[in-house]
């Protein structure tokens, strides 16, 4: 009689053959999107140069050459990067302070509900007070010096890193929380190890959302009261009814807004991790 093959005689399984791909196949899409970007801003700034002598008076709108002008120009003399300086560091020290404290307070509150529940709506009103109506009260308060400035950042900073950490805290999955409960899990392993890790979503769509009103916070301070910094170059170059000097200042703005959402989406890829590969993208 015949006896079954051993389990060592089975057959082997079938090994995974790693896909061997292209660098455009693995990076083309990129390439693609980086490419069509850069065309589309090099076709709008054409149209631009060639119509504003024709179609419209570049008093009112300048040209993107005129511009180019007044940045080298503003190089050339310090003034520039002197300003740049002072707005630079007022956004950085706003953004990383308001969102410091809206992390810590959307995660403290929201854990717990009751808090959140009474605190809500009063959270919810000092977040509608538009914040250039702060201006004059933090002048008073703080001066017309870099704290003003920086906590007027910080504010606008704060509610909406706040509002998203909390929606994330509040969004947990609860299922996932009564499992920890029953496999022994303490209130620190479960604040730590599951409502934290969940919420980095929230908190992490606030930093993003928060970016451009750090920016909006530390101008306004400067419009407002300040004899250096961008906002008082675009008011100088107001003044003086210097187009270009407001559209350059406008530019180098965009320049810190993007390098700053560079830096979050680099933090955001770090934090992520974790996440399965689908859920990055």
């Amino acid at each position: 009689m015949s006896s079954a093959p051993p389990d060592s005689a089975a057959a082997p399984a079938a090994e995974t053959v790693p896909i061997e791909r292209t660098w455009w196949e693995r990076r083309g899409g990129t390439v693609t999107v980086a490419l069509s970007r850069l065309a589309l801003v090099v076709v709008l700034l054409a149209v631009w140069e060639w119509s504003a002598e024709r179609w419209f008076d570049i008093t009112f709108t300048s040209k993107p050459s005129a511009i180019w002008t007044r940045l080298i120009e503003w190089h050339q003399d310090g003034v520039l990067w002197a300003n740049t300086w002072v707005t630079l560091e007022e956004i950085v020290l706003g953004f990383v302070l308001g969102s410091a404290a809206g992390a810590l307070a959307g995660f403290l509150l929201a854990s717990a509900p009751r808090v959140y529940r009474v605190l809500d709506p009063f959270v919810m009103a000092l977040y509608s007070i538009p914040k250039v109506a702060l201006a004059p009260l933090f002048i008073v308060w703080f001066g017309i010096g870099t704290n003003m400035k920086v906590l007027l950042a910080a504010a606008t900073v704060f509610f909406l890193v706040f509002l998203n950490t909390a929606a994330g805290v509040r969004e947990v999955d609860r299922g996932l929380v009564d499992a920890v409960r029953l496999m022994g899990g303490t209130k620190r392993d479960i604040a730590l190890k599951v409502i934290l890790p969940s919420s980095m979503t929230g908190m992490l769509t606030g930093l993003k959302v928060a970016v451009p009103y750090a920016l909006i916070g530390a101008v306004i301070g400067e419009l407002v009261a300040s004899n250096r910094g961008l906002g008082y170059l675009i008011n100088d170059a107001a003044a003086q009814f210097d187009t270009a000097g407001v559209f350059a200042t406008l530019v180098v703005l965009s320049v810190i807004a993007a390098l700053l959402n560079l830096v979050v989406g680099l933090f955001d890829r770090w934090v992520g991790r974790w996440k399965p590969l689908e859920a990055r993208t």
